[in-house]
């Protein structure tokens, strides 16, 4: 007799293994709604980020079906949303540019095995010591570089090949901008227009498949030479290419292994990133291990099918969940759809204009931007500033790589600095013991109302999560949440953002947050970032005798509040 294989544990299954649980006929319905809708969304982005990549636009496509499939069967999250991301077009074109289609491949399957093997030895948690000021300065660089690719598309020039580098890309396009072709330019407008005012007409067809079917009929009805995606590329071929094993060149391991590094860091960061997100706005928890594990296998894959590096998309995630997705049956849906257009619609795509999917690259990268987070940067320390500026100018002038290594050594050092600055030697006097009275909480009548936490030691990127872990579940707080900071050493800008996260959750649950007892580090980076006007300064105590004294007052509040609205109803009622 054949013994029974053993039971995988639940931590090491997809979620559509545990969703097939408890499914429905009405949530595959919510999902085949949610699929489509995000696969004609992903269409023309995967077309954009293969071309800005430097390879074919149905590369792009190819990576959607496969990875965005794989992802959403393997993954940990119900909802993510996988595939090509404009996070990679820079390093994609640089390992193209470089080592050619074989070199992109080796990475792409090198990157996936390093995932693999992070999911597997629970390195997922290692993404999390990456500080906000280095994931902003790379985000905000990468956006600027996938934007200055796109110029050329955009307004129609007629350039020689354009160099790799930023400034030698920006002096070849100056150079040649007396060769703007007008029409060009206006179908790249006027596809931008859509693509940014559409959604204040309906959401329910995205702005830029609209944008994609304008510009193409444009296009076929025009008559004019516009360069479109038949005249740079032949057009795309119909369904799936054959299955192809790239050549593997042992004598390019050590020279690709830095840009695989960087491949995978960047696929985990921005993967966990998009199902952090993606948890916020479905309530759910995703799985970071299976996550990564999933993430691997797909960028194992894709270079099988001339597919390029893939990852969770954010965007993409997002519009999954706003559309009513409820299990990863959903991405499954929106890779469907994208291999059902290859098969049916992929005649057609030759007519579209490069400079339509430029104006959708265009949005893309002011989207992933997060250009709102550097006024955020800017009120904290210098040494932040340095870190994310440092980061953010590598990106740009130099290269991603040694972008985000000078910005983890830099983020290191300031770490160690911050650390070494919370150690203090003071002697003990009969004024230090009396001050400290109003902060200790055994002679404290703590309210029934009120829920209390603290932050014990240096919060800083890295140890974060512990309070997303801790305020997982708002339904166990009380209506006053007093968070204790007397403890806490120092405090940077990954941790304060933490704290308004959790200041925006409780707020919109109905509770309110107290700060109470922060010392001088964090107190100051508190008044600096202007934390003080998110949470009101009515909010800040200086001890926890002082944030009891705020709490009563805030439930008269709410005690006077209810009573309005229940005469109010009376009155009504009458």
């Amino acid at each position: 007799m054949i013994p029974p294989l053993p039971k995988v544990p639940d931590r090491w299954l997809p979620k559509l293994a545990l969703c097939l649980r408890e499914y429905s006929l009405k949530r595959f319905a919510e999902d085949v709604i949610a699929g489509v809708t995000v696969g004609l969304v992903a269409l023309p982005l995967a077309m954009a980020f293969g071309i800005a990549s430097g390879v074919t636009p149905q590369a792009g496509i190819y990576t959607a079906v496969i990875a965005g499939f794989l992802i959403s069967a393997l993954g940990g999250s119900r909802v993510q949303i996988g595939g090509p991301t404009g996070a990679f077009v820079v390093i994609v074109s640089g390992i193209v540019a470089k080592f050619g289609l074989s070199g992109l491949y080796m990475v792409t399957m090198m990157a996936g095995v390093m995932l693999i093997v992070m999911g597997i030895t629970g390195l997922a948690s290692a993404v999390k010591f990456i500080p906000r000021p280095v994931t902003i300065g790379f985000t905000n660089g990468i956006a600027v570089l996938i934007a200055s690719t796109q110029i050329r598309d955009f307004l129609g020039l007629r350039t020689p090949p354009v160099p790799g580098d930023f400034l030698g890309r920006l002096r070849v396009l100056f150079s040649y901008l007396n060769t703007i072709d007008p029409m060009t330019v206006l179908v790249g407008c006027g596809s931008l227009a859509i693509v940014v005012f559409w959604p204040r007409i309906t959401r329910r067809i995205p702005g830029s498949i609209v944008a994609l079917a304008a510009g193409t009929l444009a296009a076929i009805l025009s008559h004019l030479p516009l360069e479109t995606i038949g005249s740079k590329f032949g057009g795309i071929p119909t369904g799936l290419p054959p299955i192809h094993v790239p050549a593997f060149r042992m004598d390019l391991i050590h020279p690709l292994l830095s840009s695989a590094l960087t491949v995978a860091f960047l696929a985990a960061v921005e993967s966990l990133l998009s199902a952090v997100v993606a948890d916020g706005m479905s309530g759910d928890k995703h799985n970071s291990n299976v996550e990564l594990i999933a993430q691997g296998v797909a960028n194992v894959t894709t270079p099988l099918f001339g597919g390029i590096p893939a990852t969770g998309a954010i965007a993409r995630t997002a519009t999954n969940i706003r559309s009513g997705a409820k299990t990863p049956v959903a991405g499954i849906v929106h890779a469907l759809t994208l291999l059902a257009v290859l098969v049916v619609a992929a005649p057609l795509a030759k007519f579209i204009p490069l400079a339509t999917l430029a104006a959708v690259l265009f949005v893309v990268a002011y989207n992933m931007g997060e250009w709102r987070e550097i006024a955020t940067i800017l009120k904290l320390s210098a040494a932040d500033i340095a870190v994310w500026a440092a980061t953010f100018a590598l990106t740009v002038l130099a290269d991603l790589t040694v972008a985000v290594e000078v910005g983890i050594a830099l983020a290191a050092l300031l770490y160690i600095y911050r650390i070494s600055q919370t150690t203090t030697v003071s002697t003990v006097t009969p004024e230090y013991i009396e001050s400290g009275r109003v902060h200790i909480l055994q002679d404290k009548d703590v309210p029934p109302y009120v829920t209390i936490l603290r932050i014990h030691g240096p919060f800083l990127f890295g140890t974060t999560d512990k309070l997303a872990e801790q305020t997982e579940d708002l339904t166990q707080f009380e209506p006053v949440v007093i968070l204790r900071l007397r403890n806490m050493t120092a405090i940077d800008a990954t941790g304060l953002h933490a704290l308004e996260r959790l200041s925006d959750r409780l707020r919109r649950s109905g509770r309110t947050l107290l700060l109470c007892g922060a010392r001088e580090q964090p107190a100051k980076m508190l008044e600096q970032a202007e934390f003080i006007r998110h949470i009101g300064r009515e909010n800040i105590l200086p001890h926890v005798a002082a944030a009891l004294d705020r709490a009563r007052e805030v439930k008269t509040s709410f005690d006077g509040l209810g009573k309005e609205i229940a005469r109010d109803l009376q009155h009504a009622a009458l």
